[in-house]
């Protein structure tokens, strides 16, 4: 089989490493061309990946889509434009691996949905890499046995060292908490039926107005409950931790990564500067098995549905923040929606 040809929309820090990872690390896949409202950016990265094969920038996002020489997609530009761009992948028939969010709201995520259903395949995954990761994956595999009992509980830490201007309340739920609204519906198996976002007094290193520190409770459909804790202006590093609590036992993973010393009266090891340090691996495994999946007609993650319930749950999320009160999330019937 020849190398399934790949284009990237938006090469801003994800799109970037994506390119890099499609030319460096990941077999039977081929990047062909890039796009980006910074087409000094895009020239420069097309430039310096550019082997024996040429990277072509094309500069309108929707005509790399729909060009003849892109099999599949990678969508790496922001959440506002990705209703447009996934419309226009389903309409070309382009398998694409969509980043978090899906779209901005649920309305929109739930026409995705409904737009990819009419075709009768599945083109769309979504970019939630923690299920990649080898420490979540074995968490997975550990509460699938049965062997700590009933999952009861689920507690989250996802810490940031630092975001830059502009980084506004909302987009703590919508851009980072969205990361444990999919971790906790996978690892239950369950949907999120409701949600409740508290603040603290927020950290003295973000502007005036904007709540850092949140701590978010999720109600699951089955019964278990997850709490999460997202500060995006930390200071250390970068931090994700995720602790289940069964019937019969607890797992935790996120402990710490490379060699813990112990050494002068004081213990440790290194912490990750970014999310790209912390799930470079999950990302690999992330993007070879969609490669794999696309040649076979399939894919093999996070669908759309999982993109709009994330969403709905985000939205939500966003309700509850402005009243600390909890709120229902509004969620399609799945059957009624997919049959």
């Amino acid at each position: 089989m020849s190398d399934l040809r790949i284009g990237i929309v938006g090469v801003g820090a994800m799109g970037a490493d994506h390119a890099e990872r499609i030319v460096r690390h990941t077999s039977g896949a081929r990047l062909v061309a890039v796009s980006d409202p910074d087409t000094a950016r895009a020239e420069e990265l097309a430039t310096r990946l550019s082997g024996q094969d040429a990277v072509r920038v094309i500069e309108d996002p929707l005509a790399l889509i729909g060009a003849r020489e892109v099999d599949a997609v990678i969508l790496a530009s922001p959440g506002f434009a990705h209703a447009e761009q996934l419309f226009a992948c389903l309409e070309h028939g382009k398998p694409v691996l969509c980043e978090k969010p899906l779209t901005m709201d649920a309305a929109s995520s739930l026409q995705v949905v409904e737009a990819e259903h009419k075709l009768g395949r599945q083109l769309i995954q979504v970019g939630f890499m923690r299920r990649f990761d080898p420490e979540y994956a074995a968490l997975k595999q550990l509460l699938d046995s049965g062997e700590l009992g009933r999952p009861l509980l689920l507690h989250n830490v996802h810490r940031n060292k630092a975001n830059g201007p502009g980084f506004r309340s909302e987009m703590i739920v919508r851009d980072s908490m969205v990361h444990e609204a999919d971790v906790a519906r996978w690892l239950f198996d369950s949907e999120i039926s409701k949600i409740t976002v508290h603040a603290p007094k927020p950290t003295s290193a973000v502007p005036e107005g904007v709540l850092d520190p949140q701590f978010a409770v999720f109600e699951m459909a089955n019964g278990a409950m997850a709490d999460v804790e997202v500060f995006v202006n930390f200071q250390v590093g970068y931090e994700v931790r995720c602790e289940a609590v069964a019937e019969r036992g607890s797992a935790t993973i996120g402990l710490g990564q490379g060699v813990i010393t112990r050494a002068a009266g004081q213990w440790g090891g290194a912490m990750p500067a970014d999310f790209r340090i912390r799930f470079d691996r999950a990302y690999d495994i992330e993007v070879q098995r969609w490669v794999e999946a696309v040649g076979r007609g399939e894919i093999d993650g996070p669908s759309a549905w999982d993109g709009y319930a994330a969403a709905a749950v985000c939205e939500a999320g966003v309700a509850s923040l402005s009243t600390g009160q909890p709120v229902t999330v509004d969620l399609a019937d799945r059957q009624a929606v997919l049959g």
